[in-house]
């Protein structure tokens, strides 16, 4: 049967802007044998199994190429002549660069920036250590990424407050508002393009040990990134590098406030730290869903998906579906044991899975730990200030807390 045509349950967002109540309506509808619910532009997919299924079908294309469209923008900068990403390629030109990407981006090459990692957190705790007090948000998470995204690409530190205003900028076309900041986009990625294309041929004539360097030699069969893919590259890690974790990191903090005996288990056990993170992100993940669209008539399930029609898979109601939880799902236990071939879904799945997800747990892992040791008996002091719904990638935006004060830096 057409899609369109099912009885369906329907869900507006704008309406039901509470996430965690939304997800919990989800997990419901899932217990109630659906599957799938109709959305305002689309169709949500919220069990496990049918958010995976979606999503590694490849007849689903990344709903980010129709980005312009979804939002009603028409300024011809955005709809004609954009340039392809390794985000929103398809087919063949989405496994030439992965293929050539991939080994940049390995768990071993995440791992060498662990040192950089842990050096960072250390230097954002240090000034208000010795006060007990601080916004999460302001004094550790928005400035975490941004150096060791400088150190990865082998940029000088000075220029980190340009990537963050890089990032922030044109990470605001996923925003509800992107009409109104079209402006600010648009100079932001001329910037930033303007930036990296320096960059590029710094290092063509002065290869160093860094991502940008490994990635103008990447080579495979004679294929090599040329250097508008090299900017593409360069732009994917600066921006979904830095707002991603920040967001992730406070999301974190927060959870781990209302859980104050799993932030002392962290604390005296910090092998727990990849359990954490995957527990965290099932929990509570900054990306809370994603968007597909059909690339042809697709029939899945028996169901009839006209070329064109958009779907949404929930990340946030496969993570708490109780087919892929090891025990009750809206417990947050940093012990839990992941069901087999079930991991938690906030770094997506198929063949648009995070590229960056080695960097980004390590950075979780690195940042938790030092958290959790040199801020003891931390809980939220005061207003926690949410980012709105509107808002593709979800996390506070004020996240005042209190803990035990050290007077020792790095104790």
């Amino acid at each position: 049967m057409n899609a369109f045509e099912l009885d369906l349950p329907t869900i507006d967002p704008s309406v039901e802007v509470d996430r965690a109540a939304r997800t919990r309506r989800y997990q419901e509808l899932v217990a109630d044998g659906h599957w799938l619910v109709r959305t305002l532009i689309g169709f949500a997919v919220i069990s496990y199994d049918d958010v995976t299924g979606v999503l590694r079908d490849r007849r689903w294309h990344n709903a980010i190429a129709k980005l312009p469209e979804m939002m009603g923008i028409t300024d011809p900068d955005f709809t004609e002549g954009r340039r392809s990403s390794i985000i929103t390629a398809e087919g063949d030109e989405h496994t030439r660069l992965r293929r050539l990407v991939a080994q940049s981006f390995s768990p071993r090459a995440a791992d060498r920036l662990r040192p950089t990692m842990r050096s960072v957190v250390d230097d954002l705790v240090d000034p208000v250590a010795a006060s007990g007090t601080a916004d999460i948000v302001a004094d550790i998470c928005e400035p975490y990424p941004i150096p060791i995204i400088c150190e990865l690409l082998g940029a000088p530190k000075e220029d980190w407050r340009d990537f963050s205003r890089w990032a922030e900028a044109v990470l605001a076309i996923f925003n509800g508002t992107v009409n109104d900041e079209l402006d600010r986009i648009k100079q932001a990625q001329r910037e930033l393009d303007e930036y990296t294309v320096a960059m590029i041929e710094r290092r063509r004539s002065d290869p160093r040990d860094d991502l940008l360097s490994s990635l103008i030699a990447a080579e495979e069969e004679g294929d090599r990134l040329s250097t508008a893919e090299l900017v593409m590259m360069v732009n994917a890690v600066i921006v979904a590098g830095t707002d991603t974790t920040r967001n992730q990191l406070s999301c974190a903090v927060a959870v781990f406030a209302e859980h104050p005996d799993q932030w002392a288990l962290l604390a005296e056990q910090p092998e727990l730290a990849p359990q954490a993170v995957e527990e965290v992100m099932r929990y509570m993940g900054a990306v809370r869903g994603v968007g597909r669209f059909a690339s042809e008539d697709i029939v899945y399930r028996d169901v009839l998906f006209p070329k064109g029609t958009f779907v949404f898979p929930s990340l946030a109601a496969a993570n708490v579906d109780e087919a892929a939880a090891n025990g009750d799902p809206f417990t947050f236990d940093i012990r839990r044991e992941p069901v087999k071939g079930r991991m938690q879904m906030t770094f997506g799945s198929g063949i648009h899975y995070c590229l960056g997800a080695s960097l980004a747990r390590a950075e979780l892992q690195e940042a938790l730990v030092v958290l959790a040791q040199r801020m003891p008996e931390l809980r939220v002091d005061g207003d926690v200030t949410w980012k709105p719904p509107t808002t593709a990638i979800f996390g506070a935006e004020h996240l005042p807390v209190r803990f035990t004060p050290s007077v020792t830096a790095g104790v």
